[in-house]
């Protein structure tokens, strides 16, 4: 269950407000507790909250059909100043489930691939397109059956039927090929994060953007490789996993079919753009569970860096989602493109908290 708490003290706080100095002490609060919420954000203002503003808008090209935020985006327009706009018109929460206020932090990337338009010995791993037969079902109430499958199938006799697994989709070959790559490895993670970069033979670098998924559930291969006694809990990494991928090629197929969810994509002029289809900022955006977080929230992060163990304390966007991104305190930070982004977010899977930005003129329960 869900629950949403002001920061601590914040009612003391707004009751403080409310009376002279002078008279603070006549109800128990200390002059010096005088704070707004914001003063208890570790490093909130310390943060490049000009930058998190310019974030802010460019998700507002989008956001701002929603309701609840198109207020808030035309105001955003007036101002230049970050620390000024996020603490005028915003009151911070912070999320809250049943066991406390702290949850999973991970990091995501846009990696690199190398490919070619046409297949050869050596680049023979095809990125697919959405395939034809590929349907989303509009008519959700009369199929609740389909809810696990996010309402994917595809059509046979017409009936209904759950779409193909990983397994079963490569190994069809009447699919649209957008390009081939080298690794099989690297496009298994290409799909774990949605979107990437590929450098053709020829030198071209194109742009690979998530367009649509066969419905299946996400399935962690790390939990397999613990469960089948590969790897201890505390080493499994995006390097562990393909360290070990790379050292049994005889398991890869059996490893990467565990997950039956498979990604197809689309070539796009942008860089990773996410589902909030504006473009990803590295370290200014996060995917969430928007069953909690509403995509172009402002959420501010508190949490650490898996390389150094320094805080990492920014103010960040909501604009992507995720297939393992399940949970009110739950997120992945995006971190970029290229290797040491790769690196990072390999490692990545630190505990944090999240303390959404509500915008002061909506109501929530």
């Amino acid at each position: 269950m869900k629950h949403y708490l002001f920061i601590i003290i914040t009612l003391f706080l707004f009751t403080a407000c409310s009376v002279k100095n002078n008279e603070l002490s006549k109800i128990g609060i200390p002059q010096e507790m005088e704070k707004t919420p914001f003063d208890y954000l570790t490093g909130f203002y310390d943060d490049n909250l000009d930058l998190a503003l310019e974030v802010f808008k460019k998700a507002c090209t989008k956001s701002k059909r929603k309701e609840q935020f198109k207020d808030v985006c035309e105001n955003s327009l007036d101002f230049t100043n970050g620390k000024e706009f996020f603490t005028k018109n915003f009151t911070p929460k912070v999320l809250v489930s049943n066991t406390g206020d702290k949850g999973l932090i991970t990091g995501y990337y846009e990696p690199l691939l190398y490919g070619s338009r046409i297949k050869t010995d050596f680049y023979k791993y095809a990125i697919y397109k959405t395939p034809k037969d590929l349907v989303t079902i509009k008519n959700k109430s009369k199929y609740p059956n389909f809810k696990n499958l996010s309402y994917k199938a595809k059509i046979k006799n017409k009936k209904y039927y759950a779409y193909d697994t990983r397994e079963q989709i490569e190994a069809k070959n009447n699919l649209e090929v957008i390009c081939y790559v080298n690794d099989k490895i690297d496009l298994f993670f290409l799909q774990v994060q949605g979107s990437g970069r590929v450098l053709l033979e020829n030198g071209d670098l194109i742009n690979i953007g998530y367009s649509n998924q066969n419905g299946r559930k996400y399935r962690s291969i790390g939990k397999k490789l613990i469960e089948d006694g590969h790897l201890e809990r505390e080493e499994v990494s995006l390097q562990s996993i393909k360290a070990f991928l790379q050292a049994n090629p005889t398991k890869v197929d059996e490893v990467l079919n565990y997950n039956l969810s498979y990604i197809f994509f689309k070539e796009k002029k942008q860089t990773a753009t996410g589902s909030l289809n504006v473009p990803l900022v590295a370290k200014r955006n996060i995917a969430v569970d928007r069953r909690y977080i509403p995509l172009g929230m402002p959420v501010f992060l508190e949490t650490s860096n898996p390389k150094t163990n320094k805080a990492i304390n920014k103010l960040v966007i909501a604009a992507d989602t995720g297939g393992a991104i399940k949970g009110e305190i739950r997120a992945d930070y995006f971190l970029g493109y290229g290797e040491e982004a790769m690196e990072l977010a390999g490692l990545m899977k630190e505990e944090g908290r999240l303390f959404m930005l509500i915008p002061n003129d909506v109501v929530v329960d």
